[in-house]
């Protein structure tokens, strides 16, 4: 059986979205998938020149051939007035050219975000993050309420993909418990499901 190439593609300010990267490439790998870890620079009015080609940490900037090449994607932001952050609706909408050849039609996706507050608009962000890969033809994984997580979380976590409430006193500026194994589950979900479209 081939493996399959899982996209986790986010950005990040605080490291709150990036934790739930960390945590979700680590479910890819323990469903057998390859988990490749990318992000985006930031966008600025103000800005005086283009993101430096390569960030000066973390993982490498996406470009759009890490989206033709994966079998996956898990999208991730954190949330911007119930909405992703400008920087990866900006990524995302250079990626014309990948829909009008269907590169990611069949391919399973799920997404992640985080706030500050628990009310901070983190199911509406789930949304509207999963429509643009709707688009692409990609098929949406959630979070089933078989992970018995669900019920019991009082941080983030839903089933429309991994959240995190990063102002939450419980979790202390990283993820709660119940958090870290959601984002796993929502990881390891896509991986499993990656491999199976891939191999038929």
């Amino acid at each position: 059986m081939i493996s399959a190439k899982v996209l986790v593609l986010y950005y990040s300010r605080t490291d709150s979205t990036a934790e739930l990267a960390r945590h979700i490439a680590r479910g890819i790998e323990a469903a057998g998938a390859e988990a490749v870890v990318r992000t985006v620079p930031s966008v600025s009015p103000n800005a005086a020149a283009p993101a430096e080609p390569i960030p000066p940490s973390g993982p490498p900037y996406a470009t759009p051939d890490d989206l033709r090449s994966c079998d996956g994607l898990l999208l991730g932001s954190p949330t911007r007035f119930g909405n992703m952050a400008a920087p990866l609706k900006f990524f995302l909408e250079q990626t014309s050219d990948i829909w009008l050849s269907g590169q990611l039609v069949d391919k399973p996706a799920g997404v992640f975000t985080s706030s500050t507050s628990a009310h901070g608009g983190q199911e509406s962000t789930l949304l509207t993050m999963i429509l643009p890969l709707i688009h692409h033809g990609m098929i949406w994984a959630g979070v089933p309420y078989t992970l018995n997580d669900l019920f019991e979380t009082d941080t983030g976590g839903g089933p429309y993909g991994a959240s995190h409430v990063a102002g939450s006193q419980r979790t202390e500026g990283s993820l709660s418990d119940d958090e870290a194994r959601i984002a796993h589950a929502l990881g390891q979900r896509v991986g499993h499901l990656a491999i199976k479209l891939r191999n038929g």
